[in-house]
């Protein structure tokens, strides 16, 4: 069984020149981790290969945020996102992650790739500010309406600001 992480107030921080890469199946198990992945995620490789992707998911990422990134890449498009992940140990690290397809040749999905880099100081801050109240919005409407009411938060302020959500990652 396996050993729930408690989140700690520990972040690592990427550096400039660092890409963390992984790739999964269609249904999220990872299949390939290059190096920075395993060094900020905490586990070794033999722990990440077949495991679901969101064994690095830290508590404090909205639901709503993956579910539209879920939504883009089934839909055969790209998702940039910014991304609150949590290590082995507790502690977590910020990405700008850009999700894709990975198609074969007939033009069909056959797995997700990911890269993820250092993310801008003033995008983490929109973005953290943003997750808070979407956070709390899905806390407040209970497990059955948590993507509901926190999907609410986000397409309210792209309406506002007249933009998508990759145009809002981007912009920030």
């Amino acid at each position: 069984m396996k050993r729930p992480i408690t989140p700690t107030s520990v972040e690592k921080v990427m550096r400039e020149d660092d890409f963390i890469v992984s790739k999964t199946d269609l249904k999220g198990r990872i299949t390939y981790g290059n190096r920075v992945f395993i060094e900020f995620s905490g586990y070794d490789e033999r722990e990440l290969l077949g495991a679901q992707h969101n064994i690095i998911r830290h508590p404090d990422m909205p639901r709503a945020v993956f579910k539209l990134l879920w939504d883009a890449i089934q839909d055969k498009r790209e998702c940039n996102a910014y991304v609150k992940n949590m290590a082995k140990d507790g502690s977590f690290y910020w990405v700008f992650a850009n999700v894709t397809p990975s198609f074969d040749r007939d033009g069909n999905v056959v797995g997700y790739f990911s890269v993820r880099r250092k993310p801008g100081a003033s995008g983490l801050k929109t973005a953290g500010d943003l997750y808070r109240a979407m956070l709390e919005a899905e806390q407040r409407a209970g497990a059955r309406d948590a993507i509901a009411a926190s999907t609410k938060i986000l397409t309210d302020l792209l309406a506002e600001k007249g933009m998508s959500y990759d145009e809002l990652v981007l912009a920030i």
